[in-house]
């Protein structure tokens, strides 16, 4: 799960062009939007494309479940590991 969350680390510093943050920078449980990395909605489109890209995910058109999948690197993790483990 390690090695997912640094992924996830990456894509987000990478799509995201966030050019002074590095991967240890990055609480796995702090918040990504808002007082955490300070991302905004916009932000929120970009990452959710550069997740679909590099992990073969699908986000709901729901709100609030979006909300929960992208609190943190952590529900990030939790939620691509279920996707994955959906698909077998």
């Amino acid at each position: 799960m390690e090695e997912l969350k640094n992924e996830i680390k990456k894509v987000i510093i990478e799509s995201l062009e966030l050019e002074d943050v590095k991967p240890e920078d990055i609480v796995d449980s702090e918040p990504i939007f808002g007082e955490g990395l300070g991302l905004d909605s916009i932000d929120a489109l970009e990452l959710g494309v550069a997740l679909k890209k590099k992990f073969g995910i699908k986000f709901s058109s729901d709100n609030a479940e979006n909300r929960k999948h992208f609190a943190s690197v952590n529900a990030l993790a939790e939620y691509i590991n279920s996707t994955k483990n959906e698909a077998k």
